[in-house]
């Protein structure tokens, strides 16, 4: 376990060397080490995850695999020996690695452990066929590649907001391309009336309960949510609505680009950086806590206010997403930033289910990049799945308040 966190390490070293900033060009330059960037990255994420199974399927004493092996310490031998080897490879290599380089040591290293499979016991290997599904094989998914391909060929794909790091992609462009894909299975997984209305309800039913958790009424926020659902409703918005949007650098009308990234990751990032006035006040021992905290509505209240005065549609899409913000910023804030451990315990696990939702959605091992309906499939189970989170943490705890 120790050689394969040593390895992990070095992985990520070398990964580092690749990996693009948030801003500027990418640190890949050839189409090679592109490949190799993307399945170094793939490699870190597996290793992660093979570092937590190894605990269960190592370290268990009870297991009878190592019962017939003669003792966990003999089990392991080969599991070491090889991670020390190829980590030594990595780190003994040039930072830049060519393509030959990559195919050879893997072949290097098979020789290697078959000569070593001879002088040690080794588990039943069918004990291993659970670690498949963390290599996906990534050529036989016709929908990325045609993204890829897309891309690659000089075909547009616009983006408001590199996510690369916090969806866990091995590069900018892999990114971009699941980007591609996941606007394709969005647009098709709204075309079905059903999947509209169960999103439009479970929003509602969401922030419902937020406000009531924060003991707020819930009645302003429902009354501007039915005007934001009925202008949604109207096709005809719809071109004033991408005009307004296009203005704010949102580049598809999609659920992701305007709900996930622009609405509420840009919501999450504001709160990482709130305004020194804000936090002047919030931290000041001196004032109650409902002081603070009318504060503090009042500085977003006026936030809004003036957002208003500057926007060229008084009826349009960015008001009515203002009036429903008016309504659950201010505990958020509050909730993000203020004393109330309970409050701030649901507000960050919303902020980490709705990441880890991204996180997912962007993964080849929670979602099928093989065709548009399958990847469509995945994310609407994968947020059906997080909305059941979500709603089971906020009826625990508002029954926790009410005892």
């Amino acid at each position: 376990m120790e050689a394969l966190e040593t390895a992990i390490n070095y992985w990520d070293d070398a990964l580092a060397a690749y990996t693009s900033v948030s801003v500027g060009p990418l640190a890949v330059t050839t189409g090679d080490e592109a490949q190799f960037c993307e399945d170094l990255q793939r490699l870190v994420d597996q290793a992660y995850e093979l570092q937590e199974q190894c605990e269960l399927l190592f370290l268990d004493q009870v297991n009878t695999s190592c019962n017939t092996c003669g003792g966990p310490g003999e089990y392991l031998v080969l599991d070491l020996w090889w991670t020390s080897a190829l980590c030594c490879s990595v780190r003994t290599a040039p930072i830049v690695c060519t393509v030959s380089f990559t195919l050879q040591l893997p072949l290097q290293l098979n020789r290697l452990c078959l000569l070593k499979m001879r002088q040690v016991k080794v588990a039943d290997l069918r004990e291993f066929e659970e670690f498949a599904e963390f290599f996906p094989d990534v050529e036989n998914l016709p929908l990325y590649q045609a993204a890829k391909a897309h891309f690659e060929s000089g075909g547009a794909i616009p983006y408001r907001t590199l996510r690369t790091e916090m969806v866990r992609c091995s590069s900018d462009i892999e990114f971009i391309c699941k980007l591609h894909c996941i606007r394709l299975a969005l647009t098709a997984m709204f075309r079905e009336k059903a999947n509209w209305h169960w999103l439009a309800d479970t929003g509602r039913q969401i922030l419902t309960d937020i406000l009531i958790y924060g003991d707020k009424d819930p009645k302003d926020l429902l009354i501007a949510y039915e005007d934001m659902l009925s202008f949604l409703q109207n096709e005809d918005n719809w071109p004033q609505m991408e005009q307004e949007l296009s203005l704010k650098g949102v580049k598809a009308m999609t659920l992701y680009d305007i709900l996930l990234d622009y609405i509420i990751m840009d919501a999450f990032d504001d709160l990482d950086m709130p305004p020194s006035s804000v936090t002047a006040v919030v931290q000041n021992r001196w004032l109650s806590n409902g002081f603070k905290e009318t504060a503090l509505t009042t500085a977003v209240w006026s936030l809004f206010k003036a957002k208003r005065r500057m926007l060229r549609f008084a009826d349009g899409f960015i008001s009515h997403f203002y009036a429903i913000s008016e309504q659950i910023s201010p505990m958020m804030a509050w909730g993000f930033l203020g004393p109330d451990e309970g409050l701030k315990d649901i507000c960050h696990f919303f902020r980490d289910q709705v990441t880890g939702l991204l996180v997912d959605m962007f993964s080849f091992q929670k979602c099928r990049y093989s065709t548009v309906q399958e990847l469509s499939q995945d994310i609407l189970q994968l947020m059906k799945n997080r909305a059941d989170g979500i709603g089971h943490k906020l009826k625990t705890n508002l029954c926790d308040v009410v005892q």
